[in-house]
């Protein structure tokens, strides 16, 4: 067997793990603060908690999870520790995909020397990078068959964006932006959009000449949009910004499963769905992080257009079916109520700035709700 060979880990099942990035803010200020050290130090005997590249970040991780119920009892039970921790300390809890006013160039790095070896690398690029997200995998049972789930999820990337946006300010600026964290990532030299593959082997192939070339040590270090994670035997969803509830990111999971369980059946019943052209999938992606969920997206090379919202609502319908097999059709049915009764995140933020103008309200009200969801 080639030495070189990267075995993907099969899932026999879609399984779910989640990986969530959060900011600590000071609890008066809400300017970012260095609280990862003193939670990773309270917790250092819990691998669901992790470093992130910058001090003001901590990552939450579950377990492998059978359903999103698992999902859901998990990341709260994690959670709550956190926040206590971060009560004890002065400092609380944000999920959001940027900070509004904090600056990335007073934020300090982690002290794992494979962060400071990938700054030495990247640079400016890496050190502004002072976003946070959410991150969903789901387990599939070969690598071929995650290689074309993968291609297969790119029509789903302004899905995703829109149902999380929630970085409209940065740098104190009203950027404009639905998701201005999409456009930050976006600058990493091996980030964006994922290549359109023919199998595994090319992947292989592609990885290996990336390592060979020092463009990358390991396949950790290509963070497309979506991605094959051989290592875990996922594909893995990361084009989420950090979102205000945990029950939104229980949604997104739900969400995630049954899309990739339904082009898995595509799979293993010799079918798929069109791939779109690699330009549309590109402006779409833009148009979601532009718009978020008053989008419109083009649905083929006639240059046919749908509302992104009628879109989700669409595939929701279609996939719902799968959503009860997996029980997680109330999730689903979440989203469906959240789209037609609940103002989007980015909205929300940009309507609570507007009636007075302090960023520090926005911040309070999003801290409080965070808390709110985790402990209810």
């Amino acid at each position: 067997m080639p030495k070189n060979r990267i075995f993907f880990n099969s899932s026999p099942n879609p399984t779910i793990g989640v990986e969530l990035e959060l900011q600590t803010l000071d609890k008066d200020s809400f300017e970012l603060v260095s609280g990862a050290p003193q939670i990773l130090n309270t917790f250092k005997d819990d691998p669901r908690i992790k470093e992130e590249l910058l001090n003001s970040i901590i990552e939450i991780n579950t377990n492998i999870c059978n359903d999103v119920n698992e999902v859901r009892h998990d990341l709260r039970d994690t959670l709550i520790k956190v926040l206590k921790c971060a009560e004890e300390n002065n400092f609380c809890i944000l999920s959001m995909g940027t900070h509004p006013f904090s600056r990335w160039n007073q934020q300090t790095i982690s002290n794992n020397p494979r962060y400071h070896n990938l700054i030495e690398r990247m640079q400016w690029p890496l050190r502004r990078l002072l976003i946070t997200g959410v991150h969903v995998h789901i387990g599939v049972d070969s690598g071929e068959k995650a290689i074309a789930v993968t291609n297969g999820l790119t029509r789903y990337i302004p899905h995703f964006i829109g149902l999380s946006a929630n970085s409209p300010i940065h740098d104190s600026e009203i950027t404009g932006l639905a998701s201005t964290r999409t456009k930050i990532f976006e600058s990493m030299p091996t980030a964006g959009l994922p290549a359109i593959l023919r199998n595994y082997s090319e992947f292989q192939k592609f990885m290996r000449t990336l390592q060979k070339a020092h463009t990358i040590e390991s396949i950790r270090e290509v963070w497309w949009d979506i991605r094959p994670h051989p290592m875990f035997g996922t594909v893995e969803v990361r084009l989420f910004d950090s979102v205000p509830s945990l029950e939104e990111i229980v949604r997104l999971s739900a969400f995630t499963q049954c899309l990739v369980v339904a082009i898995s059946n595509h799979y293993n019943m010799g079918t798929q769905l069109p791939i779109l052209d690699y330009w549309l999938v590109q402006e779409n992606k833009w148009r979601a992080t532009r718009y978020g969920l008053e989008a419109d997206i083009i649905i083929d090379e006639n240059g046919t257009q749908v509302s992104l919202k009628s879109s989700i609502i669409e595939t929701i319908e279609t996939i719902m079916p799968i959503a009860y097999e997996l029980n997680c059709q109330n999730e689903l049915k979440g989203i469906l109520n959240q789209l037609e009764n609940e103002v989007p995140a980015y909205r929300k933020q940009l309507d609570i700035y507007n009636e007075n103008q302090d960023l520090k309200q926005v911040l309070n009200e999003f801290v409080t709700s965070f808390k709110q969801s985790v402990l209810d």
